[in-house]
């Protein structure tokens, strides 16, 4: 097991694995080892590694310029905006680094929005069991009280639901004249993968329509072909005033975006945010070529086939169904719910060579690229079911 380095800040509980290489759904350690990738960088290596379009694409561009800085104009940057554009329908867009300053983008978006209006502390509606980030204003619109925990004081302005619950938001908006938006990841990922209900968010749209608030969709996590759709938000019918994405797009190169339509589009003017790296012509290179693969290399088509696969090995090696309880998600976002206990089944993984997370507390999150073969899949699931059989069998014998 290698050491922790001293020169590291501990923020980290690192597994005892350092990799050197990956290919497709697979990744090798430093002996040689080999992994099936059940997590994706967690949801960022959508189109797995080494993926030929994206590596010609960063080595390239690397080799004629890396940055230059948004005082200038970018023309890959403003490429990737176009085809952002007609993947979404929204109208413009914020390059960043991460999905945390995607978040904090579209938190500053809707306050100068309540500013507009004359409301002087703009409200945002979010949920419990959210997730949006680790830097302050993210974390403050996070629902996770754990991770919050020890750093405070946290921003105000946020108002705090339960998910699927549409009388809440609704009594809000009785009671209160300074919401301005309502932010929500469709789909919970640190909180469990739980998808919210396509008619709350259906609901939500329609008090967003009646009340002038903005509909802000977190996609950092379900988007850039993980659900089988560019973003997952094609799927539900409900379409948001602000998209926020991060992770996959750059297929592990730092790019985020904040994109806005309509009255969200006009908010944010020359000095009003900012971001050194951001949208950088090696980042957007990546982007660029990762979006091109999503529209033309039929991949996202792969999601349910893949799903299904894995399910199916899933199903078929459990020696007890009741071992799991539900399966949630959508498309390669997937959370496999146990009945038995969860604390030893990422090292149990890492045993085996399947890389596995538990979010939410006690759920299996399984966030395959869309590389990944049936084979691979099946055997993924196979491999999921053998560790919970073993654990089932160890809690019974204890």
């Amino acid at each position: 097991m290698p050491d922790a380095s001293p020169a590291i800040m501990p923020t980290y509980g690192r597994l005892p694995v350092t990799f050197a290489r990956g290919e497709g759904a697979v990744l090798y350690d430093t002996t040689g080892r080999a992994y099936l990738d059940g997590l994706s960088g967690i949801a960022v290596t959508n189109l797995g590694h080494q993926y030929p379009r994206v590596t010609q694409a960063v080595a390239e561009q690397a080799g004629r310029l890396i940055h230059t800085s948004n005082l200038f104009h970018i023309g890959l940057q403003e490429a990737v905006a176009e085809q952002l554009r007609a993947a979404t329908g929204m109208e413009n867009m914020f390059f960043c680094n991460s999905g945390a300053e995607a978040n904090e983008a579209a938190i500053k978006l809707a306050r100068r929005y309540g500013d507009q209006k004359g409301i002087a502390s703009p409200q945002i509606i979010v949920l419990d069991g959210a997730f949006h980030g680790r830097t302050l204003g993210a974390l403050s619109a996070t629902g996770n009280q754990k991770i919050r925990q020890g750093f405070g004081p946290l921003l105000e302005g946020f108002q705090r639901v339960a998910p699927d619950d549409l009388p809440a938001v609704e009594a809000l908006a009785a009671e209160r004249q300074d919401i301005v938006a309502v932010l929500v990841e469709p789909i919970l990922g640190e909180g469990g993968v739980r998808p919210l209900a396509v008619d709350y968010l259906q609901g939500l749209r329609g008090l967003c329509d009646q009340h002038e608030w903005l509909l802000m969709f977190d996609e950092v996590q379900t988007g850039n072909g993980r659900c089988g759709s560019t973003y997952v938000f094609e799927q539900l019918g409900v379409e948001p005033d602000v998209l926020l994405t991060a992770k996959g797009l750059g297929n592990g190169l730092p790019i985020g975006a904040c994109m806005a339509k309509g009255v969200a589009a006009e908010q944010l003017g020359p000095g009003d945010h900012g971001s050194t790296y951001g949208g950088n012509p090696l980042c957007c290179a990546a982007a660029q070529a990762v979006l091109t693969a999503l529209a033309e290399d039929g991949v996202m088509q792969q999601a349910i086939l893949i799903r299904e696969a894995l399910i199916s090995g899933l199903q078929d090696k459990l020696c007890d169904a009741s071992l799991v309880s539900e399966v949630r998600g959508r498309g390669l976002m997937i959370g496999i719910q146990p009945s038995t206990a969860t604390g030893e089944i990422v090292k149990r993984g890492l045993d085996q060579g399947l890389l596995l997370n538990i979010a939410g507390g006690d759920t299996i999150r399984v966030l395959p690229p869309l590389v990944m073969t049936l084979e691979q899949a099946g055997e993924l699931g196979a491999g999921i079911a053998q560790i919970l059989n073993d654990v089932a069998e160890q809690e019974d014998n204890a």
